[in-house]
């Protein structure tokens, strides 16, 4: 058995763990802390794979540290509570996404925007307020601090719902706050993978209009027939992008490759947003003149704090709003690494960590 280099909690765990830049997963044990008076004990059921698992186990963020536990689209059971947990009990349904810490005391924490405090700890790869490093729900079961913990709803599947927990709320999010959330709004979604075809289902739930714009014309049935879109634009078709010039009221920009922002700049409205959700290696150019003359913005948002993410995921149950994902056993996690890196997904892997992690 391989014990992590440093025994810093007394309760084992296991899971699986990038080692090295390579981003390859094998098994993993390690230690987690037992839960204090305000913690959440949680056996992880399923897991979904974010982008973002994979730029940080091949440290494309240039700050990851190694073993590396990722996932951070987390639905569980409450197996055990601190003794001054309120919200929850054992046996219920929980998840949790991105964040798991913060000061508590900014203004950003205190007006439920966790996501955004300076202190903020997230899931995996960060330093928790005891000193030791955050492991993410590629494992058999997480500890949490109450308030981080998600409220998850029955009417919910729990392989469909886990990747609300971070593709959710990262396009639910700025839809709510940039006003895009308007019955009659005509927005835009650029990109059709894991992010992008959640917007184009929160945005119709809302009542929006709404266009998808690729680079693959093969895309366009799957928008149209399968997610509801109202339209679909080829990005790379001159003529298509010059007849929608100046239509849309917002775009929601989920690409994290490097492409071109003036097309997508030139698609909006006079006082306009564009909104990036991706997060591309590479600078990107920006052209001022259509910003000053248009009085259009480029604006960012990154992922939600947790008063706006359970809203999300009470919002995604009435309307019956979940990912379209793949179910895969732990064992072929590196071999959906390689499918993420290439795009061959439809939309989104999910983890039966429950089922096939195997500790032996």
């Amino acid at each position: 058995m391989e014990i992590s280099a440093e025994k810093e909690h007394p309760r084992e765990a296991f899971g699986w763990a990038a080692r090295d830049p390579s981003g390859v997963l094998s098994p993993f044990h390690f230690y987690r802390r037992n839960p204090t008076a305000k913690d959440v004990c949680i056996k992880i059921i399923y897991c979904g794979i974010c982008h973002s698992d994979l730029h940080f186990c091949r440290n494309e963020w240039k700050f990851s540290v190694y073993p590396l536990v990722p996932g951070h689209e987390i639905v569980g059971i409450v197996t055990e509570i601190g003794n001054e947990v309120q919200k929850f009990k054992v046996g219920d349904k929980v998840g949790v996404g991105c964040v798991v810490g913060g000061c508590d005391t900014c203004h950003q924490c205190t007006n439920d925007l966790e996501n955004y405090c300076d202190k903020t700890i997230l899931t995996y790869n960060y330093i928790y307020h005891d000193g030791t490093r955050t492991y993410g729900g590629f494992s058999d079961e997480i500890v949490v601090e109450e308030h981080y913990v998600l409220r998850f709803p029955d009417r919910l599947p729990m392989d469909g719902a886990a990747p609300l927990f971070c593709a959710g709320i990262t396009v639910y999010s700025p839809l709510k706050y940039y006003g895009l959330d308007k019955p009659g709004l005509h927005i835009g979604v650029v990109g059709l993978g894991g992010l992008g075809h959640l917007a184009v289902k929160f945005a119709k739930a809302l009542g929006v209009r709404v266009t998808v714009i690729s680079t693959s014309p093969r895309k366009q049935k799957e928008a149209i027939d399968s997610l509801g879109a109202d339209a679909f634009l080829v990005s790379t078709d001159e003529l298509q992008m010059k007849d929608a010039m100046g239509s849309m009221d917002g775009i929601i920009d989920t690409v994290s490759a490097t492409h071109a922002l003036m097309p997508l700049i030139d698609l909006l409205k006079k006082h306009g947003k564009l909104v990036m959700v991706g997060a591309p290696e590479k600078p990107l150019e920006i052209e001022m003149f259509p910003l000053l003359t248009g009085r259009k913005q480029v604006v960012g948002s990154c992922t939600g704090g947790i008063k706006e993410t359970q809203e999300m995921l009470d919002f995604a149950a009435e309307h019956g709003i979940t990912a379209d994902i793949e179910v895969i056993p732990m064992s072929y996690v590196n071999t959906a690494m390689e499918r993420l890196l290439k795009g061959d997904i439809k939309y989104r892997f999910v983890i039966d960590i429950a089922n096939t992690l195997n500790s032996n």
